[in-house]
């Protein structure tokens, strides 16, 4: 009987683990965290704990569930591909079934808390950030055309804008810079993987711009697309949102940024180019930190 009930246990522990999975963690950690920032950015004081919890749950929620059906979808992609054979449903660990259940409980108990104990509006800015992405962009976009991290990416940039709305009731001009950061960083943060997964996503038949354009296309796009991205990551100070703090941090971050995409322009490796992918990922982080801090201590020219 113990022996059973241990067996039970290890089950039921190794399912969770499994589900947990599917929710793409990292990805949503990211997500989540830009989420706050928005929430903070949207009030000159402290945002009510209550919202905060229960957005970031809720967000977090919608997210696991967008993550999972993704995986769902691209079931068959996932078992070819080196960085995601090793998921879930890939290796059979979680059926077809299981999955769509957990993502369908998952979502609905996140956007019924969005509803119920923060606002309908970002609620329903949620399902519609889940259906881009789960739907238009996992469904639709990805195979069919090289431009779908930049269309699709506009579902990834929606969750400072969820925050913000959380707090306010309302999407302000401001809440839309915070949407076009992350949707001008997208690319260039993702198509510095593609590059170096191109022959893994050209054998899935997978239209990646790499795949389509070729490397030095490839290329040139991700540096026009980082200096838009730094000239976006102006617009904060530009309108007075920000102060001199976010400045410095935001060039600093630039530059770097720009440095390393030249660099693989001028020469590529794979090497360089999954050093340009980490760091784009610490640079957004980075980004929405130096906001939320000049937020509370901002300094100003005089």
């Amino acid at each position: 009987m113990i022996k059973t009930a241990l067996n039970d246990y290890s089950i039921f522990f190794k399912n969770l683990k499994n589900f947990y999975a599917l929710c793409k963690p990292r990805v949503t950690y990211l997500i989540v965290f830009t989420a706050i920032i928005g929430m903070f950015l949207a009030t000159p004081v402290m945002v009510p704990i209550e919202i905060l919890f229960f957005t970031s749950l809720g967000i977090a929620f919608v997210c696991g569930a967008a993550a999972a059906f993704n995986c769902l979808i691209e079931e068959k992609i996932d078992a070819v591909m080196a960085r995601t054979r090793g998921r879930p449903l890939p290796t059979g660990q979680l059926t077809h079934k299981e999955t769509l259940i957990f993502s369908s409980a998952l979502g609905g108990t996140g956007l019924v808390i969005l509803h119920q104990l923060v606002n309908p509006l970002t609620m329903w800015l949620t399902l519609a950030t889940f259906f881009a992405y789960a739907v238009i962009y996992t469904v639709f976009l990805k195979p069919a055309t090289p431009m779908n991290i930049v269309i699709g990416g506009a579902s990834g940039a929606m969750p400072p804008v969820l925050g913000w709305a959380a707090v306010n009731n309302s999407v302000a001009p401001e809440a839309l810079i915070l949407f076009l950061i992350i949707f001008c960083w997208t690319p260039p943060h993702f198509w510095a993987l593609a590059l170096y997964r191109r022959e893994e996503y050209a054998k899935v038949g997978m239209p990646m711009l790499p795949v389509t354009h070729g490397e030095k296309f490839t290329l040139l796009q991700i540096v026009l697309y980082t200096i838009i991205l730094a000239i976006v990551t102006m617009m904060p100070f530009s309108i007075g949102m920000t102060g001199l703090i976010y400045l410095v941090i935001a060039t600093i971050l630039n530059v770097f940024f720009l440095y390393y995409v030249v660099m693989l322009y001028r020469k590529y490796s794979d090497k360089l180019s999954m050093k340009i992918f980490r760091y784009s990922i610490w640079y957004l982080g980075l980004i929405f930190l130096a906001l939320l801090i000049d937020h509370y201590f901002k300094y100003k020219f005089i």
